[in-house]
C-alpha cells in the first residue's frame, strides 16, 4: 500500500482546527494516587542522548591524552614535537569515536554491556588503526612513524577505552536502578491494547523506559483500573495536571491508528505538553515503510510530536542565553543605573516591580521589570491592561514602557535560567481579554509554554507587543509563538535578537 506521512495526518494545525467533541473535560483535580505518583517523579533525569554524547567527547580526550603521553614517553616531553604526531593521534582518536558510533556502540543496549560487545570495539579501534596506515602507506609517510609507538598506542588506548566502558556500564546501571537515567512514559488509553503494548515494552531487554501509570477517559467497565499491574491514575484532562508536576518524557498512544477521530481528540488536548507524543504502532494493521518509524526495542511507534528543544539543542540555546545575556547586562549597565536613579526621583517605591508569570511548562515564575506605575496603584495580576495614556502609569514609566527598558532587568532572568532570551512572551498569571482569560480565549494557547519564555521573541518583532485589547491580537500572538517553537535553531534566535532593537523602534502599540 501507499505510504502516509503520519507528520502530515497528524501535523500541529490538524490537532488545533479539530473541532470534534472531547470527553473528560470536567473540571477537577487529580486523585490522591496520581498526585502521589507525580510527586515520585519531580526530579530531572539524565538524558540517555546526553549521556551518550559526553561519553564521545571522554573517549575522544582518552585515546588522544593516551596517545601524546606514549609519544611523550618514547621521545621525552622536552624534545621537538613533529606535526604529524598529533595530527595523526586525533585523527586517529576522532576516526574510532565516528566508527563507534556508526557501529551503534554508544546506544544504551550496547554501553550496558561492554563484555558482549568486546569484539565490536576492539574491531573498530583495529580499523581505525588500519584506516590511518593505509592513509600514511598512500601519502608516502610511512617511514616517517615509529611501529613501536602505535603499537603501544594501540595497546594502552584499547585497555582505557574498554576500562572506561566498564565502568560506564556500571554507572549506568546504578543510574537507572535509582531512576537517574530513564526515559518515563505514560499510557494514554487502557484496555487490551494498553496491556499487550506494556508488555511487549517490558520484554525489551536493557529497556531504559519507566511506565509510570495509564491515563483514559473511559470508565472502568471498559478500562479496567489496573492494567499490566500499572494503576489508571486519571482522565485525560488530569494527565495534562500529572504532566505538570511530573518530568514526563513520553506519551505512548494505546489506540489504532484506524480511530482518527479518538486519536485527535487525545492530540487535541495533550499537544500542549512539552513531551514526545508517539503512537504506538505494535498492533496496527496499516503497515508503513520502516522509516516512518522509531523504536522502543523493537516495539514500533509512530512520532507524532517531538518535545521541542531537547537534549544538546537545549545546551546550545542555554549556552546563548548565558553569553548574551551577560553582554546585555555589561552593555546597558549605564541605562540601567539610569532609569534606577530616575524612578527613585520621580515616585515613591521600589525600584523594581516583580510580578508572578507562567513559565515553562505552566510553572510560576517571578519575572523583573523596572516599576512604571505608581505603586498604590499597580496591578500585579495584569488583569487590567495598560491603555494609552493610562493614569496608574508614572511619568517615567512613560517613558521607559515606549522603549521597552523596563524589560531590561529580565537579562538577570534570562541569565539565572527563568527565562530564555529568546522564546514566548511570558503573560501574568490572570492576564485577560475582555473578563476571559488568554487561554480561554485561544484554543491550545498553553501550548506557548513547551519551551522557556523569553525576553523577546517573534511575536514581538512582527509588531504584536503592547496591549492585547482584542481576541484577535492575543490570537494571531500565539500563533506567531508556535511558529516560533515548531521552527526554532540558533539562527533564528539570531535572526530575533538582531532584529529586535530595531524593531522597537515602532512604538506605536506600547505604552
Amino acid at each position: 500500500m501507499n505510504e502516509i506521512d503520519p507528520a502530515h495526518r497528524f501535523s500541529p494545525e490538524a490537532v488545533r482546527k479539530f473541532d470534534g467533541p472531547t470527553d473528560g473535560d470536567a473540571p477537577g483535580g487529580m486523585n490522591d494516587v496520581a498526585r502521589q505518583v507525580a510527586s515520585q517523579y519531580r526530579r530531572d533525569t539524565m538524558s540517555p542522548i546526553m549521556v551518550s554524547g559526553v561519553l564521545r567527547m571522554v573517549e575522544f580526550g582518552v585515546l588522544f591524552l593516551s596517545g601524546l603521553c606514549v609519544y611523550f614517553y618514547f621521545v621525552g616531553f622536552f624534545n621537538y614535537l613533529a606535526w604529524q604526531y598529533p595530527v595523526t593521534i586525533a585523527a586517529a582518536s576522532f576516526l574510532a569515536v565516528v566508527l563507534l558510533d556508526v557501529t551503534d556502540c554508544y546506544q544504551v543496549v550496547s554501553l550496558m554491556r561492554p563484555i558482549a560487545n568486546f569484539g565490536r570495539i576492539l574491531l573498530v579501534w583495529a580499523g581505525a588503526f588500519a584506516l590511518m596506515a593505509l592513509t600514511a602507506f598512500v601519502m608516502k609517510m610511512s617511514q616517517d612513524y615509529s611501529r613501536l609507538l602505535f603499537g603501544t598506542w594501540f595497546v594502552v588506548g584499547f585497555v582505557l577505552l574498554f576500562g572506561l566502558r566498564l565502568v560506564m556500564s556500571r554507572l549506568i546501571r546504578r543510574w537507572a536502578r535509582d531512576g537517574r537515567m530513564e526515559r518515563r512514559a505514560v499510557i494514554v488509553g487502557g484496555g487490551k491494547a494498553a496491556e499487550i503494548l506494556i508488555r511487549s515494552v517490558e520484554k525489551q531487554p536493557y529497556n531504559d523506559i519507566r511506565i509510570c501509570g495509564i491515563f483514559d477517559d473511559r470508565s472502568d467497565k471498559r478500562s479496567p483500573p489496573i492494567v499490566a499491574g500499572y494503576p489508571k491514575l486519571g482522565t485525560i484532562s488530569e494527565l495534562i495536571e500529572f504532566a505538570r508536576i511530573a518530568r514526563i518524557d513520553m506519551l505512548i498512544v494505546s489506540l489504532p491508528l484506524t480511530a482518527e477521530t479518538r486519536v485527535l481528540q487525545l492530540l487535541k488536548k495533550l499537544w500542549v505538553l512539552p513531551v514526545d507524543i508517539r503512537l504506538s504502532a505494535h498492533s496496527n494493521a496499516l503497515q508503513f515503510r520502516p522509516r516512518a518509524y522509531s523504536f522502543i526495542g523493537s516495539v514500533p511507534m509512530l512520532d507524532i510530536f517531538d518535545k521541542p528543544i531537547n537534549d544538546w539543542d537545549s545546551v546550545a540555546k542555554r549556552t546563548f542565553d548565558i553569553v548574551f545575556s551577560l553582554v546585555g547586562i555589561i552593555v546597558f549597565s549605564p541605562v540601567m543605573l539610569a532609569t534606577a536613579i530616575a524612578i527613585k526621583l520621580d515616585s515613591k517605591g521600589p525600584v523594581l516591580f516583580k510580578q508572578k508569570r507562567h513559565g515553562f511548562n505552566n510553572e510560576i515564575i517571578e519575572v523583573y521589570k523596572f516599576r512604571s506605575m505608581y505603586t498604590d496603584r499597580s496591578d500585579p495580576t495584569a488583569k487590567q491592561t495598560v491603555t494609552k495614556n493610562d493614569p496608574r502609569v508614572t511619568r517615567v514609566g512613560r517613558f521607559i514602557r515606549k522603549t521597552s527598558i523596563d524589560e531590561l532587568p529580565q537579562f538577570v532572568n534570562s541569565l539565572l535560567g527563568s527565562l530564555s532570551l529568546i522564546g514566548p512572551r511570558p503573560h501574568a498569571i490572570a492576564a485577560q481579554s475582555h473578563n476571559l482569560l488568554y487561554n480561554e480565549v485561544v484554543d491550545g494557547y498553553f501550548a506557548r509554554h513547551k519551551v522557556k519564555p523569553g525576553v523577546t521573541g517573534w511575536a514581538q518583532i512582527n509588531g504584536w507587543r503592547g496591549e492585547m485589547d482584542t481576541n484577535e491580537k492575543i490570537r494571531m500572538r500565539t500563533e506567531y509563538d508556535l511558529y516560533y517553537i515548531e521552527n526554532w535553531s540558533l539562527l533564528f534566535d539570531l535572526r530575533i535578537l538582531f532584529l529586535t532593537p530595531i524593531r522597537l523602534l515602532n512604538t506605536e502599540n506600547a505604552y
